[in-house]
Order: C-alpha cells, then sequence, then structure tokens
C-alpha cells in the first residue's frame, strides 16, 4: 500500500474506500451518503482527489490483498491497522469513524466485514463509542453498532 501524509485528506479518504470496498463493492446508497453529508469536503477533498484516492487504494487491493474462496479481496487486519496510523489526531480519528459508519450503515444491512472493520477502528484508535457523535438526520433509523464494536 502507498503512504500518504499522517493526518492528510487521503489518508482519510482512503480509509473511507476501505469502507466502501468492505462489502465487496460500492453501492449506490453509499455514494448518496458520501454526497448528502458532504463528507468528502469534510474530510478536506474535492471530488477528483478523493477519487484519484479511491482508485489508487483499489490498485494498491489488487496487489496486496488476499482473494477469498468467493473471488472477493480483502486485507489483513495488519495491513489496516497501518492504514489507520496514518490518521493519529483525534479529532480527524473520530470524524473517519462517524464516516465509516455513515458508509456502512448506507445499505441498512451490516455484514461481518463491515462489522469487523467497524470494531477494529474503534479498538485501534482507543474511542468509545459515546465519543462519536451520532449524525444521522431527525426521524431516521440507524442501525445499531455490532456488539463487538462496542470498546469499554
Amino acid at each position: 500500500m502507498r503512504h500518504y501524509p499522517t493526518n492528510s485528506p487521503e489518508a482519510i479518504g482512503r480509509v473511507l474506500a476501505i469502507a466502501m470496498m468492505a462489502d465487496g463493492a460500492v453501492d449506490s446508497s453509499e455514494l448518496a451518503v458520501l454526497a448528502g453529508k458532504d463528507i468528502i469536503k469534510r474530510i478536506g477533498l474535492d471530488p477528483d482527489r478523493f477519487d484519484r484516492v479511491f482508485y489508487e487504494y483499489y490498485a494498491d487491493l489488487l496487489s496486496t490483498a488476499h482473494r477469498q474462496p468467493n473471488g472477493q479481496l480483502e486485507l489483513d487486519g495488519g495491513v489496516i491497522g497501518h492504514l489507520f496510523d496514518e490518521i493519529r489526531d483525534p479529532d480527524l480519528q473520530k470524524l473517519a469513524l462517524r464516516s465509516i459508519l455513515d458508509i456502512v450503515n448506507a445499505d441498512r444491512q451490516l455484514n461481518g466485514r463491515e462489522a469487523r472493520l467497524v470494531a477494529q477502528a474503534f479498538q485501534h484508535w482507543e474511542i468509545e463509542r459515546h465519543e462519536v457523535p451520532d449524525a444521522s438526520l431527525p426521524g431516521r433509523h440507524r442501525l445499531p453498532l455490532p456488539k463487538t464494536a462496542e470498546i469499554h
């Protein structure tokens, strides 16, 4: 995996790309969340730079990931941990984690790979659930966090 400067918008953008690809494909609801919550702008990227970071991540994924029996590509937890290490500022970690939660909840179906990614982010960054504000819109129901993601 290529290296981005610590706390850079690109480092955060790559973490979001990981979340988008965690279930094996980018869903239109994930793209709608990115646009509707202005996530790309909030992390400091414009759409073209985010697209470049996403495609760089995908190229790196193709060359470094493990191919699962079902054909999906998966990074091991150690590699993801190194990528999480590029975001060290606690406020940026919380912004990234809030955005990850919005992305994995976009299709209203939390699969095992997404749940593991969320749990790893909470644990790696030593963030507790109450530290990540709920950014859902009034009247919207959100999926609960997986039990493994709640760090006490």
